[in-house]
């Protein structure tokens, strides 16, 4: 599948991880959006359900591993270049996961992982549409026990 310069939009995964009170974040180590910070995600593979995708690109990308939710939202990342013509389209497919365990460290496609509150994220560079959608997960913290069958605590109330 050709992500630059694709024939069709490429359909991929932004993994929101919560624990203790604060969300991981990974640092893009590659166009497009090099340098800002995001959510660990990536391209869905062919035969790959977006909860296996998720699971997957967070372990690969920050060495942890997570149980994921269900989708919270789906965003456009469309970059065209100088003259107009799309140079990279992903539909991102924003999903909740839930902290299982492992140290997080960053893979070879991202420069830096860390874990972040609201607070921490106020003057942290990143893509378009992480910080607001971050915002609504900390804001929303008490809903968040509907989106896992598996009891997930939803505890973001230490920021």
């Amino acid at each position: 599948m050709k992500r630059h310069y694709p024939d069709a939009p490429v359909v991929s995964v932004g993994v929101l991880v919560v624990h203790r009170g604060r969300i991981l974040l990974a640092q893009r180590g590659h166009e497009p959006a090099e340098g800002l910070w995001t959510f660990p995600g990536g391209v869905v593979e062919l035969g790959e359900t977006l909860e296996e995708a998720a699971a997957r690109e967070v372990s690969e990308e920050c060495g942890v591993r997570v149980r994921v939710g269900k989708p919270l939202t789906t965003v456009d990342r469309i970059f065209r270049d100088e003259e107009g013509r799309v140079e990279y389209h992903y539909v991102i497919v924003e999903m909740l996961a839930e902290f299982l365990g492992g140290e997080p460290k960053p893979a070879s496609d991202i420069r830096q992982v860390g874990w972040f509150s609201a607070d921490e994220m106020a003057d942290v560079p990143m893509t378009p549409g992480t910080r607001a959608i971050a915002r609504q997960v900390f804001n929303e913290a008490d809903a968040l026990d509907p989106r896992f069958e598996t009891g997930y605590n939803g505890d973001t109330k230490g920021r």
